[in-house]
């Protein structure tokens, strides 16, 4: 028995091997082809909006499930996630602005925002040159009084111009970013008054 099965398997080997050898494959047909594993290519489905008898209104679509998530909406810390609080956008951060969220936040600026709002974030940056003379200062009353959570919305879907950075920017990045900016805009605005004292030596105030 195991001499039978291995030359019916030799045999069929040879089979297609000569058959490939020949140059039978692939000549044209008007029929459609011998599938041996179908791998389930044909199977039944409804087209959208299409009629079902399975469901006493009929209807292929179904209503969503209720408390269904969708894929990737789901955040345990939704302002974190959003920039919103029920619905608004937040004011302040969701985390703690730390010094090294501050040093990350100079690091990716300089890489994802600087070229167009340049080094200080007066809209000056080096796309400038090129043509681009519609990007804002960061400097005027209306940006700093937008909302954090605004300005988070923005850097992950973009406004006007800018493109979305949202896929390129982690969520922790972008809210690094905004208080880097923040620091930005509070140094373009300072006062001696906001120099802690013990610095202002060094600063020569």
């Amino acid at each position: 028995m195991p001499f039978l099965r291995y030359s019916i398997a030799i045999l069929v080997f040879l089979t297609v091997a000569t058959v490939s050898i020949l140059g039978l494959r692939g000549r044209r047909s008007d029929q459609p082809p011998l599938e041996i594993f179908p791998d389930m290519d044909r199977q039944d489905y409804y087209r959208p909006q299409d009629v079902s008898p399975f469901f006493p209104d009929r209807r292929a679509d179904r209503p969503v499930v209720p408390g269904t998530v969708p894929a990737g909406a789901f955040h345990e810390d939704y302002t974190f996630m959003t920039g919103k609080r029920e619905g608004e956008f937040e004011r302040g951060f969701p985390i703690s602005v730390t010094r090294e969220l501050m040093e990350l936040g100079q690091e990716k600026y300089t890489i994802f925002c600087s070229v167009c709002h340049g080094a200080n974030g007066d809209g000056n940056g080096i796309t400038k040159s090129y043509g681009m003379v519609a990007t804002p200062s960061y400097h005027v009353d209306t940006l700093r009084a937008m909302p954090e959570g605004e300005i988070f919305n923005t850097i992950t879907y973009g406004k006007n111009n800018m493109g979305p950075y949202g896929a390129r920017v982690r969520v922790q990045e972008r809210w690094a970013i905004i208080a880097y900016l923040r620091a930005l805009q509070r140094a373009n605005n300072a006062r001696e008054a906001d120099v802690p004292s013990e610095y202002r030596v060094e600063l020569g105030l």
